[in-house]
């Protein structure tokens, strides 16, 4: 009995070399040395020819069919730009409210940083007229409380008794904010209370990033000139206006922080707003924590003490 012979030998086909292309003459022979050497799958439907002179690449149009895109006629040339008339330009259109802008914001800077004093500061923000706020509002809401306090309560803006009457937190909210002031001791002749905004949002809806800006250099003033020694934050938009964090009250209350005002640093603890309180009562054991923690920081920095006696 003859033994099997071995399996010829499957000359590998030749490859193309800088001498010039050497193809293969037996087609089903290079198909099986593939195979035998593990390309067992096909990538593509249509084979690649690799000794194919590349074509010249080209840069796909602009996005949006730019009547001014850019041709590329091949690697490392310069582009060639095709002109053609250009349509007449199209009219920008601000996003932000007639008498709003960067020359408002400068305006607000402007006049809260020559504001000595809280009377001419609200004097400064009853005349500015930078925000579209301020004429849909009733009234420039401004402070209420012990000017001479330093112990800082600040909300978010003005709601519609708050528009009426032109103090801060004289409703439903205001009543609940002088019962968790009473809890530690406090009442409004002994604690200042502001907002971020001055003029009430239409709807009470949220204030836009503009609206805010235009707000913040008065703020900012005020929080130097009432020069406090713990602030106290009410709610989410405070939170974010005065500190910078947008990672949500949940997350921010309860955390001492700390606000540079003149170059000194304020204790700063923020807290659950009364409005969302009254919407929320099971959260108000929450708020009652971070009054505790700040009735330990006002007696531990001596504010009404110093409240009282000035510093």
């Amino acid at each position: 009995m003859q033994s099997p012979r071995p399996a010829a030998k499957v000359p590998a086909p030749r490859i193309a070399t800088s001498e010039g292309p050497t193809l293969p003459q037996d087609s089903l022979s290079a198909l099986t040395w593939l195979v035998e050497a593990g390309a067992d799958e096909a990538m593509g439907e249509v084979a690649v020819d690799r000794f194919a002179a590349r074509k010249a690449p080209t840069n796909p149009p602009l996005e949006g069919g730019s009547k001014n895109a850019e041709h590329f006629s091949g690697r490392g040339q310069a582009p060639v730009t095709e002109f053609r008339p250009s349509p007449k330009p199209a009219v920008r259109v601000s996003t932000l409210p007639q008498g709003e802008g960067s020359d408002s914001i400068g305006d607000a800077i402007a006049l809260a940083r020559a504001a000595t004093s809280l009377p001419e500061l609200k004097s400064a923000l009853e005349s500015f007229d930078g925000c579209a706020l301020k004429r849909s509002a009733t009234t420039t809401v401004f402070a209420d409380g012990n000017p001479l306090s330093r112990i800082l309560f600040i909300g978010e803006a003005p709601g519609r008794d708050e528009d009426r009457q032109g103090l801060p937190f004289v409703g439903r909210a205001g009543k609940l904010l002088d019962k968790m002031l009473a809890a530690i001791n406090l009442d409004r002749s002994s604690a200042y209370i502001t907002n971020v905004l001055n003029w009430r949002p239409p709807d009470n809806r949220e204030p836009s990033p503009e609206e805010a800006a235009l707000c913040l250099p008065f703020l900012r003033r005020h929080i130097e000139l009432v020069d406090p020694l713990v602030m106290i934050l009410l709610g989410g938009t405070s939170v974010r206006h005065v500190m910078g964090r947008s990672d949500g009250i949940m997350k921010t209350r309860g955390r001492w922080l700390e606000y540079n005002a003149a170059d000194r640093m304020v204790p700063v603890m923020p807290t659950l707003h009364p409005a969302y309180l009254l919407r929320q009562p099971a959260h108000k054991k929450l708020a009652w924590r971070d009054l505790l923690a700040v009735e330990q920081k006002i007696i531990s920095q001596r504010a009404l003490e110093q409240s009282a006696g000035g510093s």
